[in-house]
């Protein structure tokens, strides 16, 4: 069982992340080809991709959670990322209104990090594979939130109060109101649980218990993009977006 010295990386956690943020980038890629282009490809928006697209954000969120054991301003980094995400709605408000986020994956993960932050102490009183197994839970009983209901998705689903829904406010949890539009979005509910989960998974990293693989360098390049995935996220849809803006424009007929 490997010990980890103080500000030690674990490698394998910035390859995933790396791998996660390199995944999101090409389809955030294709997308805006699409868009753009006014390419037809159905089976892009298809559950199976969507599906896809689910578990590498998943993953991305997990594993953002087990870095946070790592951190010692876990409030600092939630309100950087969250000040980012708020930029970002900033921006695409008024440059691309078609494309406007309101509540992305950096609002969801910034507020995370800060709720972290302040619940870490109650969270270090529980046994780590308790807080996990509690999380995961939770993560899947509110699954559904985002679609009217709490429960087991396609099991047991229990209907959520219209009430809930019928607001304008309450849609960073998942109660979406009607004619709500965010090019991303990932609620509070469920995706907190997961990151949770995560920091909980974390504990063990942050311990050694992991295999010994799991603390070695595999890919000095995902390893890179792992460490850099906050500004891979705020630059790539910018310049992916601006990059086939121009040749639309160059060449009309492409």
């Amino acid at each position: 069982m490997p010990q980890l010295k103080k500000g030690q990386r674990v490698y394998l956690i910035d390859e995933i992340r790396g791998f996660a943020i390199l995944c999101m980038v090409i389809y955030h890629g294709v997308y805006d080809l699409l868009a753009i282009f006014g390419i037809s490809f159905p089976f892009f928006f298809s559950p199976l991709m969507n599906g896809v697209r689910t578990f590498f954000a998943g993953t991305f969120i997990f594993i953002s959670g087990t870095a946070c054991q790592f951190s010692h301003n876990n409030l600092k980094r939630g309100a950087i990322c969250l000040g980012l995400g708020l930029a970002i709605t900033l921006f695409t408000a008024l440059f691309l209104p078609e494309e406007l986020i309101v509540f992305g994956i950096l609002h969801m993960l910034g507020i995370s990090m800060m709720l972290f932050g302040l619940l870490r102490p109650l969270f270090q009183k529980l046994h780590p594979m308790v807080g996990a197994a509690v999380m995961l839970v939770l993560f899947i009983f509110t699954y559904g939130v985002t679609n009217g209901y709490v429960g087991i998705p396609y099991f047991w689903e229990i209907p959520l109060p219209d009430f809930l829904y019928s607001t304008s406010y309450l849609f960073p949890l998942g109660f979406i109101p009607a004619g709500f539009y965010s090019a991303d979005y990932f609620s509070l509910l469920p995706w907190l649980f997961l990151f949770f989960m995560g920091s909980f998974v974390g504990v063990y990293v942050k311990e050694g218990r992991f295999p010994a693989p799991f603390y070695r360098k595999h890919s000095r390049f995902l390893s890179f993009v792992g460490r850099k995935t906050l500004i891979v996220y705020v630059l790539h849809q910018p310049v992916l977006y601006g990059l086939m803006s121009l040749i639309a424009l160059l060449l009309p007929n492409a």
